[in-house]
Protein backbone atom coordinates (compact mmCIF):
# COMPACT_ATOMS: atom_id res chain seq x y z
CA UNK A 1 0.00 0.00 0.00
CA UNK A 2 2.85 2.41 0.79
CA UNK A 3 4.32 1.78 -2.67
CA UNK A 4 0.96 2.18 -4.39
CA UNK A 5 0.15 5.50 -2.75
CA UNK A 6 3.71 6.82 -3.05
CA UNK A 7 3.60 6.06 -6.77
CA UNK A 8 0.33 7.95 -7.22
CA UNK A 9 1.64 10.95 -5.31
CA UNK A 10 4.95 10.99 -7.19
CA UNK A 11 3.20 10.88 -10.57
CA UNK A 12 1.03 13.81 -9.51
CA UNK A 13 4.21 15.65 -8.48
CA UNK A 14 5.96 15.18 -11.82
CA UNK A 15 7.68 11.77 -11.63
CA UNK A 16 9.69 11.00 -14.76
CA UNK A 17 9.76 7.56 -16.41
CA UNK A 18 12.46 5.30 -14.98
CA UNK A 19 12.70 7.14 -11.65
CA UNK A 20 10.70 4.68 -9.55
CA UNK A 21 11.22 0.93 -9.12
CA UNK A 22 8.86 -1.09 -6.90
CA UNK A 23 10.16 -4.46 -5.68
CA UNK A 24 7.60 -6.70 -4.00
CA UNK A 25 7.50 -10.24 -2.66
CA UNK A 26 3.74 -10.25 -3.36
CA UNK A 27 2.31 -11.63 -6.58
CA UNK A 28 -0.09 -8.74 -7.18
CA UNK A 29 0.35 -5.04 -7.93
CA UNK A 30 -0.28 -2.73 -4.92
CA UNK A 31 -3.77 -3.21 -3.50
CA UNK A 32 -5.97 -2.02 -0.65
CA UNK A 33 -5.95 -4.22 2.45
CA UNK A 34 -9.14 -3.12 4.31
CA UNK A 35 -11.55 -4.89 1.91
CA UNK A 36 -9.73 -8.19 2.53
CA UNK A 37 -11.58 -8.50 5.85
CA UNK A 38 -14.67 -6.55 4.77
CA UNK A 39 -16.23 -6.15 1.32
CA UNK A 40 -13.99 -8.49 -0.66
CA UNK A 41 -14.19 -11.22 1.97
CA UNK A 42 -17.96 -10.85 1.98
CA UNK A 43 -18.05 -11.21 -1.83
CA UNK A 44 -19.29 -7.64 -2.35
CA UNK A 45 -16.12 -6.32 -4.04
CA UNK A 46 -14.13 -7.64 -6.98
CA UNK A 47 -10.39 -8.23 -7.12
CA UNK A 48 -10.00 -5.48 -9.73
CA UNK A 49 -11.60 -2.95 -7.37
CA UNK A 50 -8.85 -3.53 -4.79
CA UNK A 51 -5.95 -2.24 -6.87
CA UNK A 52 -4.73 1.20 -5.84
CA UNK A 53 -3.94 1.94 -9.49
CA UNK A 54 -4.56 -0.28 -12.53
CA UNK A 55 -1.67 -2.17 -14.06
CA UNK A 56 -1.60 0.21 -17.02
CA UNK A 57 -0.86 3.13 -14.65
CA UNK A 58 2.61 1.81 -13.88
CA UNK A 59 3.47 1.10 -17.51
CA UNK A 60 2.20 4.47 -18.72
CA UNK A 61 4.35 6.34 -16.21
CA UNK A 62 7.49 4.28 -16.62
CA UNK A 63 7.33 2.71 -13.15
CA UNK A 64 8.93 -0.72 -12.98
CA UNK A 65 7.00 -3.12 -10.75
CA UNK A 66 8.92 -6.28 -9.95
CA UNK A 67 6.69 -8.90 -8.28
CA UNK A 68 7.51 -12.24 -6.62
CA UNK A 69 10.89 -10.77 -5.72
CA UNK A 70 11.89 -11.24 -2.09
CA UNK A 71 14.68 -8.99 -0.79
CA UNK A 72 17.37 -10.70 1.27
CA UNK A 73 19.56 -7.75 2.17
CA UNK A 74 20.31 -4.04 1.93
CA UNK A 75 23.77 -2.50 1.59
CA UNK A 76 23.51 1.19 2.52
CA UNK A 77 27.15 1.94 1.70
CA UNK A 78 26.90 0.60 -1.87
CA UNK A 79 23.24 1.67 -2.16
CA UNK A 80 22.11 -1.72 -3.37
CA UNK A 81 19.44 -4.22 -2.41
CA UNK A 82 20.05 -7.95 -2.80
CA UNK A 83 17.27 -10.20 -4.03
CA UNK A 84 16.84 -13.81 -3.00
CA UNK A 85 17.31 -14.69 -6.67
CA UNK A 86 20.89 -13.40 -6.45
CA UNK A 87 20.23 -10.23 -8.43
CA UNK A 88 21.16 -6.75 -7.19
CA UNK A 89 19.34 -3.45 -7.70
CA UNK A 90 20.93 -0.07 -7.12
CA UNK A 91 19.08 2.89 -5.64
CA UNK A 92 19.49 6.60 -5.06
CA UNK A 93 16.84 6.69 -2.35
CA UNK A 94 15.10 3.74 -0.75
CA UNK A 95 11.80 3.32 1.09
CA UNK A 96 11.51 0.17 3.18
CA UNK A 97 7.83 -0.83 3.22
CA UNK A 98 8.09 -4.55 3.91
CA UNK A 99 5.00 -4.48 6.13
CA UNK A 100 4.26 -7.23 8.60
CA UNK A 101 3.51 -10.94 8.66
CA UNK A 102 0.84 -12.71 10.66
CA UNK A 103 1.66 -14.43 13.91
CA UNK A 104 0.85 -18.13 13.58
CA UNK A 105 -0.54 -20.64 16.01
CA UNK A 106 1.99 -22.86 17.76
CA UNK A 107 -0.23 -25.70 18.92
CA UNK A 108 -0.86 -29.28 17.79
CA UNK A 109 -2.96 -29.35 14.63
CA UNK A 110 -2.08 -25.81 13.58
CA UNK A 111 -1.01 -27.04 10.15
CA UNK A 112 -4.35 -28.75 9.45
CA UNK A 113 -6.35 -27.91 6.34
CA UNK A 114 -9.04 -25.36 7.15
CA UNK A 115 -6.78 -23.18 9.34
CA UNK A 116 -6.41 -19.67 7.92
CA UNK A 117 -4.71 -16.35 8.55
CA UNK A 118 -5.66 -13.07 6.92
CA UNK A 119 -2.98 -10.78 5.55
CA UNK A 120 -2.81 -10.98 1.77
CA UNK A 121 -5.21 -11.01 -1.14
CA UNK A 122 -4.59 -14.74 -1.55
CA UNK A 123 -5.42 -15.29 2.13
CA UNK A 124 -8.76 -13.52 1.72
CA UNK A 125 -9.54 -15.56 -1.41
CA UNK A 126 -8.90 -18.82 0.45
CA UNK A 127 -11.07 -17.83 3.41
CA UNK A 128 -13.85 -16.65 1.11
CA UNK A 129 -13.76 -19.92 -0.82
CA UNK A 130 -13.89 -22.04 2.35
CA UNK A 131 -16.70 -19.93 3.79
CA UNK A 132 -18.84 -20.99 0.84
CA UNK A 133 -19.17 -24.49 2.29
CA UNK A 134 -18.31 -24.11 6.00
CA UNK A 135 -20.94 -24.69 8.69
CA UNK A 136 -19.04 -23.88 11.88
CA UNK A 137 -16.10 -21.53 12.39
CA UNK A 138 -13.78 -20.54 15.21
CA UNK A 139 -12.21 -17.08 15.02
CA UNK A 140 -9.23 -16.65 17.32
CA UNK A 141 -8.62 -13.16 18.66
CA UNK A 142 -10.57 -10.21 20.01
CA UNK A 143 -9.18 -7.31 17.94
CA UNK A 144 -10.49 -5.56 14.85
CA UNK A 145 -9.43 -8.21 12.29
CA UNK A 146 -11.09 -10.97 14.32
CA UNK A 147 -14.18 -8.80 14.78
CA UNK A 148 -14.45 -8.09 11.05
CA UNK A 149 -13.92 -11.70 10.00
CA UNK A 150 -16.41 -12.99 12.57
CA UNK A 151 -19.07 -10.54 11.35
CA UNK A 152 -18.58 -11.61 7.72
CA UNK A 153 -18.73 -15.33 8.56
CA UNK A 154 -21.81 -14.91 10.76
CA UNK A 155 -23.58 -13.02 7.98
CA UNK A 156 -22.88 -15.95 5.68
CA UNK A 157 -24.88 -18.15 8.04
CA UNK A 158 -21.84 -19.85 9.56
CA UNK A 159 -22.07 -20.71 13.25
CA UNK A 160 -19.19 -18.61 14.57
CA UNK A 161 -17.36 -18.60 17.91
CA UNK A 162 -14.76 -15.98 18.86
CA UNK A 163 -12.11 -17.12 21.34
CA UNK A 164 -9.86 -14.63 23.12
CA UNK A 165 -7.47 -14.63 26.10
CA UNK A 166 -8.95 -11.38 27.46
CA UNK A 167 -12.12 -11.01 29.49
CA UNK A 168 -13.78 -8.76 26.90
CA UNK A 169 -13.63 -7.88 23.23
CA UNK A 170 -10.81 -5.60 22.07
CA UNK A 171 -9.74 -4.68 25.57
CA UNK A 172 -6.73 -2.74 24.29
CA UNK A 173 -8.89 0.00 22.74
CA UNK A 174 -12.48 -0.36 23.91
CA UNK A 175 -13.81 0.85 27.23
CA UNK A 176 -15.77 -1.77 29.23
CA UNK A 177 -19.05 -0.17 28.13
CA UNK A 178 -18.01 -0.35 24.48
CA UNK A 179 -17.03 -4.00 24.81
CA UNK A 180 -20.43 -4.76 26.35
CA UNK A 181 -22.20 -3.06 23.45
CA UNK A 182 -20.30 -4.98 20.76
CA UNK A 183 -20.52 -8.31 22.56
CA UNK A 184 -24.29 -7.92 22.85
CA UNK A 185 -24.56 -6.83 19.21
CA UNK A 186 -22.57 -9.86 18.04
CA UNK A 187 -24.43 -12.29 20.30
CA UNK A 188 -27.77 -11.07 18.95
CA UNK A 189 -26.47 -11.99 15.48
CA UNK A 190 -25.43 -15.50 16.45
CA UNK A 191 -21.77 -15.08 17.41
CA UNK A 192 -20.64 -16.97 20.51
CA UNK A 193 -17.78 -15.85 22.76
CA UNK A 194 -15.21 -17.91 24.62
CA UNK A 195 -13.45 -15.33 26.81
CA UNK A 196 -10.44 -15.82 29.08
CA UNK A 197 -9.74 -18.74 26.76
CA UNK A 198 -6.76 -20.04 24.84
CA UNK A 199 -6.47 -22.95 22.45
CA UNK A 200 -4.76 -26.17 23.45
CA UNK A 201 -4.99 -27.98 20.11
CA UNK A 202 -6.86 -28.36 16.85
CA UNK A 203 -8.18 -31.80 16.04
CA UNK A 204 -9.13 -33.52 12.82
CA UNK A 205 -7.86 -36.10 10.39
CA UNK A 206 -5.99 -33.89 7.91
CA UNK A 207 -8.64 -31.15 8.08
CA UNK A 208 -9.68 -29.33 11.24
CA UNK A 209 -12.86 -30.64 12.87
CA UNK A 210 -12.67 -29.14 16.35
CA UNK A 211 -10.78 -26.68 18.52
CA UNK A 212 -9.91 -27.73 22.08
CA UNK A 213 -9.58 -24.97 24.68
CA UNK A 214 -7.22 -25.13 27.66
CA UNK A 215 -10.31 -25.58 29.83
CA UNK A 216 -11.07 -28.80 27.94
CA UNK A 217 -14.10 -27.35 26.16
CA UNK A 218 -14.38 -28.62 22.58
CA UNK A 219 -15.65 -26.33 19.81
CA UNK A 220 -16.79 -28.13 16.67
CA UNK A 221 -15.63 -26.36 13.52
CA UNK A 222 -14.68 -26.94 9.91
CA UNK A 223 -12.67 -23.72 9.60
CA UNK A 224 -10.47 -21.65 11.91
CA UNK A 225 -9.32 -18.08 11.27
CA UNK A 226 -6.59 -16.79 13.58
CA UNK A 227 -6.29 -13.03 14.02
CA UNK A 228 -3.61 -12.97 16.71
CA UNK A 229 -1.52 -10.05 15.52
CA UNK A 230 1.42 -9.43 13.23
CA UNK A 231 5.16 -8.89 13.46
CA UNK A 232 7.13 -6.43 11.30
CA UNK A 233 9.19 -7.87 8.46
CA UNK A 234 12.73 -6.69 9.23
CA UNK A 235 14.86 -9.67 8.15
CA UNK A 236 16.02 -8.00 4.89
CA UNK A 237 17.66 -5.28 7.01
CA UNK A 238 19.65 -7.51 9.35
CA UNK A 239 23.36 -6.62 9.18
CA UNK A 240 22.53 -3.42 7.28
CA UNK A 241 23.40 -1.08 10.12
CA UNK A 242 19.82 0.21 10.15
CA UNK A 243 18.37 0.31 13.67
CA UNK A 244 15.66 -2.29 14.31
CA UNK A 245 13.37 -2.33 17.35
CA UNK A 246 9.78 -3.47 16.89
CA UNK A 247 10.21 -2.50 13.26
CA UNK A 248 12.55 -0.17 11.40
CA UNK A 249 13.36 2.79 13.62
CA UNK A 250 12.90 6.16 11.91
CA UNK A 251 12.68 9.75 13.08
CA UNK A 252 9.82 12.21 12.62
CA UNK A 253 10.87 12.60 8.96
CA UNK A 254 10.54 8.82 8.44
CA UNK A 255 14.32 8.69 7.91
CA UNK A 256 16.55 5.89 9.17
CA UNK A 257 20.00 6.80 10.45
CA UNK A 258 21.39 5.72 7.07
CA UNK A 259 21.37 8.47 4.44
CA UNK A 260 18.60 8.32 1.81
CA UNK A 261 16.86 5.32 3.42
CA UNK A 262 13.33 5.73 4.76
CA UNK A 263 10.71 3.38 6.19
CA UNK A 264 6.92 3.60 6.09
CA UNK A 265 3.77 1.62 6.82
CA UNK A 266 3.41 -1.35 9.16
CA UNK A 267 7.17 -1.87 9.44
CA UNK A 268 8.05 1.70 10.46
CA UNK A 269 8.58 2.56 14.13
CA UNK A 270 8.37 6.33 13.74
CA UNK A 271 8.68 9.25 16.10
CA UNK A 272 5.13 10.47 16.74
CA UNK A 273 5.63 14.13 17.60
CA UNK A 274 2.00 14.58 18.67
CA UNK A 275 2.24 11.95 21.41
CA UNK A 276 5.99 12.18 22.06
CA UNK A 277 6.69 8.46 21.57
CA UNK A 278 7.85 5.90 19.04
CA UNK A 279 4.83 4.36 17.32
CA UNK A 280 4.30 1.53 14.87
CA UNK A 281 0.80 1.67 13.38
CA UNK A 282 -0.76 -1.27 11.53
CA UNK A 283 -3.62 0.46 9.79
CA UNK A 284 -4.65 1.56 6.30
CA UNK A 285 -4.54 5.27 6.99
CA UNK A 286 -0.99 5.10 8.27
CA UNK A 287 0.22 3.34 5.11
CA UNK A 288 -1.63 5.81 2.87
CA UNK A 289 -0.38 8.88 4.74
CA UNK A 290 3.20 7.68 5.09
CA UNK A 291 3.27 6.58 1.46
CA UNK A 292 2.33 10.09 0.40
CA UNK A 293 4.86 11.57 2.81
CA UNK A 294 7.66 9.38 1.45
CA UNK A 295 6.74 10.43 -2.09
CA UNK A 296 7.58 13.98 -1.09
CA UNK A 297 10.79 12.87 0.60
CA UNK A 298 11.93 10.97 -2.48
CA UNK A 299 11.36 14.12 -4.52
CA UNK A 300 13.43 16.25 -2.16
CA UNK A 301 10.95 17.61 0.41
CA UNK A 302 11.94 17.32 4.08
CA UNK A 303 9.01 17.79 6.43
CA UNK A 304 8.10 16.05 9.68
CA UNK A 305 5.32 13.48 9.52
CA UNK A 306 2.66 14.93 11.82
CA UNK A 307 -0.47 12.84 11.75
CA UNK A 308 -3.25 11.80 14.14
CA UNK A 309 -3.40 7.97 14.21
CA UNK A 310 -6.67 6.82 12.65
CA UNK A 311 -8.53 3.70 11.62
CA UNK A 312 -12.04 2.68 10.64
CA UNK A 313 -13.97 -0.55 10.72
CA UNK A 314 -17.16 -2.07 9.35
CA UNK A 315 -18.87 -4.92 11.23
CA UNK A 316 -22.34 -6.18 10.41
CA UNK A 317 -24.26 -2.98 9.56
CA UNK A 318 -22.10 -0.76 11.77
CA UNK A 319 -19.30 1.59 10.71
CA UNK A 320 -17.07 3.38 13.18
CA UNK A 321 -13.92 5.48 13.31
CA UNK A 322 -11.17 5.82 15.90
CA UNK A 323 -8.58 8.56 16.27
CA UNK A 324 -5.62 8.94 18.58
CA UNK A 325 -4.18 6.82 21.38
CA UNK A 326 -6.13 6.13 24.60
CA UNK A 327 -3.09 4.92 26.55
CA UNK A 328 -2.78 6.72 29.87
CA UNK A 329 -6.18 8.42 29.64
CA UNK A 330 -7.51 9.68 32.96
CA UNK A 331 -11.13 10.32 31.97
CA UNK A 332 -13.57 8.74 29.53
CA UNK A 333 -16.52 10.81 28.31
CA UNK A 334 -19.49 9.26 26.51
CA UNK A 335 -21.95 10.87 24.13
CA UNK A 336 -25.16 9.30 22.89
CA UNK A 337 -26.61 6.02 24.08
CA UNK A 338 -24.21 3.09 24.46
CA UNK A 339 -27.13 0.68 24.27
CA UNK A 340 -27.82 1.97 20.75
CA UNK A 341 -25.62 2.03 17.65
CA UNK A 342 -25.12 5.80 17.82
CA UNK A 343 -22.53 6.94 20.32
CA UNK A 344 -19.10 8.44 20.71
CA UNK A 345 -16.41 7.97 23.34
CA UNK A 346 -13.70 10.51 24.20
CA UNK A 347 -10.50 9.86 26.16
CA UNK A 348 -8.89 12.76 28.05
CA UNK A 349 -5.45 13.06 29.64
CA UNK A 350 -4.31 16.11 31.55
CA UNK A 351 -7.24 18.11 30.23
CA UNK A 352 -6.56 17.32 26.57
CA UNK A 353 -8.18 14.94 24.11
CA UNK A 354 -5.98 11.96 23.26
CA UNK A 355 -8.44 9.59 21.54
CA UNK A 356 -11.98 9.46 20.19
CA UNK A 357 -14.38 6.81 18.87
CA UNK A 358 -17.33 7.95 16.75
CA UNK A 359 -20.16 5.79 15.37
CA UNK A 360 -23.24 7.22 13.63
CA UNK A 361 -22.93 10.61 15.30
CA UNK A 362 -23.29 14.22 14.05
CA UNK A 363 -20.62 15.40 11.63
CA UNK A 364 -19.29 18.00 14.08
CA UNK A 365 -18.08 15.17 16.32
CA UNK A 366 -16.18 13.50 13.45
CA UNK A 367 -14.58 16.80 12.50
CA UNK A 368 -13.70 17.76 16.07
CA UNK A 369 -11.96 14.50 16.99
CA UNK A 370 -8.73 14.77 14.93
CA UNK A 371 -8.66 18.56 15.23
CA UNK A 372 -8.76 18.55 19.05
CA UNK A 373 -6.18 15.76 19.29
CA UNK A 374 -3.74 17.56 16.99
CA UNK A 375 -4.25 21.04 18.43
CA UNK A 376 -3.85 19.82 22.04
CA UNK A 377 -6.17 22.60 23.15
CA UNK A 378 -7.62 22.25 26.68
CA UNK A 379 -10.97 20.46 26.79
CA UNK A 380 -13.33 19.08 29.40
CA UNK A 381 -16.39 16.87 29.46
CA UNK A 382 -18.53 19.97 29.23
CA UNK A 383 -16.76 21.50 26.24
CA UNK A 384 -16.51 18.39 24.07
CA UNK A 385 -18.96 18.18 21.14
CA UNK A 386 -22.41 16.82 21.94
CA UNK A 387 -22.63 18.25 25.47
CA UNK A 388 -26.16 19.18 26.47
Amino acid sequence: MVAGYAAKQMVESGLKPGELHIVSADDAIPYERPPLSKGFLAGKETEASLFISPEDFYREHGIEVQLNSAVDGVDPARKTIHLRSGAEIGFGKLVVATGARVRKLDIPGADSAGVFYLRTLDDSKRIREKAGSAKQAVVIGGGFIAMEVASVLAQKGIETTMTMPEDRIWKRFFSPAMSRFFEKYYAERGVRFAKNASLRELKGSGAVKSAVLQSGEILACDMVVAGIGVTPVTEPLLNSGIELADGVVVNEYLETAQPDIFAAGDVASYRDVLFGKQRRAEHWDNAVSQGGHCAGALLGKREPFIHVPYFFSDVFDLSYEFWGDPEGAEEIVERGDLSSSSFSVWWLRQGRLVAAFVMSRPEDEREAAPRLIQSKEPVSAGTLPGAR
